[in-house]
């Protein structure tokens, strides 16, 4: 059974996107370069046709997994305004309003027992997503995460 979630273990490494389909498409675009270069003029076209395509590739992978964070981040955001309207009083509420989507996401671990007081922490403190979940105590762990 793997350790609880916390601070020190809460990164995500995804062993296929990590160890498999960007080394792919890295080592895509390094296999294209290296043909162009030593098959050079015979195929020019074709080969710079397929370093563009590798390229095109890598970068559109790249960014429909940007996409998917992002509305990660933003169904994030909502679940802890939800959160938030729950747990703090209206003067709190109405305080919270200036915390960022960082600082959101960054509270989105902390127990509903420590969260008012993190909130009233880190809107004196300005403190950064890293800063607040280093200074959670009781964590919550997020098991759904991209």
């Amino acid at each position: 059974m793997p350790s609880p979630q916390s601070y020190k273990n809460h990164t995500r490494v995804d062993p296929l996107w990590h160890f498999f389909i960007v080394p792919i498409l890295l080592v895509n675009i390094f296999f294209a370069i290296y043909l162009l270069i030593h098959h050079w003029p015979m195929h020019d076209f074709l080969l710079s046709w397929w370093i563009v395509l590798s390229i095109a590739l890598f970068l559109a992978v790249g960014r429909a997994r940007q996409h998917s964070m992002k509305v990660q981040d933003r169904l994030i955001r909502l679940e802890e305004r939800l959160r938030l309207a729950e747990l703090l009083s209206p003067d709190d509420l109405a305080l919270s309003y200036s915390l960022t989507d960082s600082q959101l996401i960054g509270l989105r671990f902390a127990s509903n027992d420590e969260l008012p007081a993190l909130v009233a922490r880190t809107l004196k403190e300005g403190l950064t997503r890293d800063q607040i979940k280093a200074a959670i105590v009781q964590w919550k762990p997020d098991d759904f995460r991209v």
